[in-house]
């Protein structure tokens, strides 16, 4: 019998490996993979409904087809209860045992096939998961607020920053409930509703009113492959930052304007008077106007000089400085030697005190230079005729520092927050004819941050202010420390 059924096997391209006995079966199967297993009933040992259910134990999946000379509706039921597919009645004919084992393994391969599929299903199910938990956990990451909804305008999605950004507080929006005016902005909720009805726009930018913090909400409409709307996605940003520098470039053209127009237009009539013929024969008057028309080719001079180290500074990293031990006392003396001229123009008088033996800072040379160089134009541009200026350095506390006093105008308390700021002067009547840019203080306290330092300022109405300069002392002698 199992030779015969092997004949009729191999050459419908099967492999078959025969067993005498239900152990030799045992054996055989542990050591290979097999897809069907003829089990006759009957066998010396084990019988074959007990190798059933020992085959079925190792391999539930196994298909198993009985072969019995005693069919029976019993032995089938009884197979069939142990796991069988089929039996088979003897006698058989080759056709009979063909049909049935090729049934068999069509159901062995359906059922490999099913498997498959449903391991694959589930890990693209996970994978959607794990897409969904990255793509959330992304979106509730962001600094954005992000609000989504369905196709019915029900709310699906938001994020915390959504609930930060707009204030929202207590009781939180309800999922699947349409977004309400009185938990949203109205203009928001406005816009999504709008955008279902946008036609062929798929997005659009407004600005949300109030502020600050100043907002913005782009509204964009979600469709499907064939471009059916499935939702809308708002996001809201903060654009304050946006908002200030756009305010700031629009200051630094109305001053950048105004200080070129004041000047120029300036020397345009003094320049008119002369070619006039006005000052003909009066050269005393031609020279002081020649004189007043060189102070504001200066003052233009020093506004391109301040706007170009302006930008210069804000765009540089701390590898492009040059750093070196440096004694602030040679630099003060350089500066105040150069300022000479413009002090003695204003009858100033400039003293210096420095000890002989300060220690070194780490600095860049070129930058402190400007720094004091800044310092005492302004000391004695807002000096008062017959004013004094007085330079002084000591050490404290791990810092080398530096003083630069005068007995000048002052400045009035409410604008003592704001010095430092870019294109900002503190306006009063002493001091509206001064020409400046607002950039150089603003220019020394970049230096001073950039050189890890600190800038201190007292001042009082009337009677002249002090600027401090603190800057880490160095611990190595080319500025070894000193007392």
């Amino acid at each position: 019998m199992r030779e015969g059924c092997r004949r009729i096997l191999v050459p419908e391209g099967h492999r078959v490996i025969t067993a005498e006995s239900g152990e030799k079966a045992l054996s055989l199967f542990v050591q290979g993979a097999f897809d069907l297993a003829l089990i006759d009933l009957k066998m010396p040992g084990m019988s074959g409904l007990d190798l059933l259910e020992r085959l079925r134990e190792l391999d539930p999946g196994l298909i198993c087809i009985m072969i019995t000379a005693y069919a029976t509706l019993e032995t089938a039921v009884q197979s069939t209860k142990s796991g069988a597919y089929d039996y088979l009645a003897k006698p058989f004919t080759p056709d009979e045992l063909v049909s049935v084992v090729d049934k068999a393994l069509d159901l062995h391969w359906l059922s490999q096939e099913t498997a498959r599929l449903r391991e694959e299903a589930e890990r693209n199910l996970l994978l959607v998961a794990a897409e969904q938990s990255r793509t959330r956990t992304i979106i509730q990451s962001m600094a954005d607020g992000v609000l989504a909804t369905n196709r019915e305008g029900k709310l699906v999605f938001y994020n915390p920053a959504l609930l930060r950004l707009l204030g929202i507080k207590g009781r939180m929006p309800a999922i699947g409930e349409a977004p309400s005016p009185d938990q949203f902005p109205a203009e928001l909720v406005a816009w999504v509703q709008e955008a279902f009805a946008a036609g062929g726009r798929t997005m659009a930018s407004h600005d949300l009113p109030g502020g600050p913090p100043h907002l913005a909400a782009n509204i964009a409409v979600i469709r499907d492959e064939h471009g059916e709307t499935l939702g809308v996605v708002a996001v809201v940003r903060d654009i304050t930052a946006l908002k200030t520098l756009n305010q700031r470039m629009s200051d630094f053209v109305s001053m950048v304007a105004h200080e070129l127009r004041s000047p120029l237009g300036a020397i345009a009539q003094y320049l008119d008077v002369i070619l006039g013929g006005i000052t003909q024969g009066q050269p005393e008057k031609e020279r002081h106007i020649l004189s007043r028309c060189r102070e504001r080719t200066h003052a233009l001079s020093q506004l391109v000089r301040d706007l170009l180290e302006f930008s210069r500074l804000q765009g540089k990293v701390p590898g492009q400085r040059t750093l070196a031990p440096l004694h602030l006392a040679e630099v003060i003396q350089e500066v105040v030697a150069f300022a000479s001229q413009s002090a003695q123009s204003r009858k100033v008088t400039v003293t210096v005190d420095l000890p002989g033996a300060l220690p070194a800072v780490e600095a860049d040379r070129d930058e402190i230079s400007r720094l004091f160089a800044n310092l005492l134009d302004n000391a004695i541009k807002y000096n008062r005729e017959g004013g004094e200026v007085r330079v002084t350095s000591w050490v404290t506390n791990g810092y080398v520092a530096a003083a630069v006093s005068d007995t000048g105008l002052g400045i009035p308390p409410a604008a003592l927050p704001r010095l430092g700021e870019a294109f900002f002067r503190a306006k009063t009547p002493a001091t509206a004819y001064i020409i400046g840019t607002g950039l150089g203080l603003s220019i020394c306290k970049q230096i001073i941050e950039a050189h890890h330092g600190h800038l201190e300022i007292e001042s009082e109405e009337g009677k002249g202010s002090t600027f401090r300069v603190l800057l880490p002392r160095t611990t190595t002698a080319d500025g070894a420390p000193g007392a």
